[in-house]
């Protein structure tokens, strides 16, 4: 199932070219960058860089995790939404 934001991009095509623009802008810059590097450096670590298993390492600051399912829904929950 997708978020809101996806289900949005998905709709308007316009919106989505220019967000894209954005983000390919924003991964060339020094902050971008360093995320995305730090982020292949631990997924070569964890040894699921580029091997087609479906897992990531979460991509925050200081994340030893195991290597996680890409899925939103199998991932970890969301911060924001109410726990019952």
């Amino acid at each position: 199932m997708a978020g809101s934001t996806a289900e949005y991009y998905r709709s308007h095509p316009e919106a989505r070219k220019k967000r894209l623009k954005q983000q390919a802008r924003y991964a060339k810059t020094n902050k971008g960058l360093k995320i995305r590097v730090n982020a292949n450096k631990l997924n070569r670590k964890l040894g699921t860089y580029g091997n087609g298993d479906g897992k990531d390492a979460a991509h925050y600051k200081g994340s030893t995790t195991e290597g996680r399912t890409q899925s939103p829904s199998i991932n970890r929950k969301s911060r924001l939404k109410s726990r019952k």
